[in-house]
């Protein structure tokens, strides 16, 4: 599996495999992608861990339509490339950060 945090009012756009953009005709499925019950706080934003399978390489993160809608959040209207980490990159963020586990 390979990870990424997502910041809160984000959400996830395309998806990239190997072969190029996600094709759920061809896979006949959408990609997994889970968000944990884990987030960190990072400069005042809390990030969520997201879990995905193996096959995705890169994901595209945009703001939520209401994220988009809220005109104090005006800087906000781009995308993000995120590319994906270990498990193990996971773990080393988990050690120097604010944790909070949703229960």
């Amino acid at each position: 599996m390979k990870y990424f945090f997502l910041s809160d009012g984000w959400t996830v756009g395309r998806v990239w495999e190997f072969g190029g953009l996600w094709d759920e005709r061809a896979w006949r499925r959408p990609p997994h992608i889970q968000r944990m019950q884990l987030s960190i706080v990072e400069r005042g934003e809390r990030l969520w861990l997201h879990q995905v399978e193996e096959s995705v390489l890169m994901v595209e993160v945009c703001p939520s339509p209401a994220i988009q809608a809220d005109g104090s959040s005006a800087s906000i209207g781009q995308v993000v490339l995120k590319r994906l980490i270990t498990a193990e990159q996971v773990l080393e963020l988990l050690c120097g950060a604010d944790l909070e586990a949703k229960s």
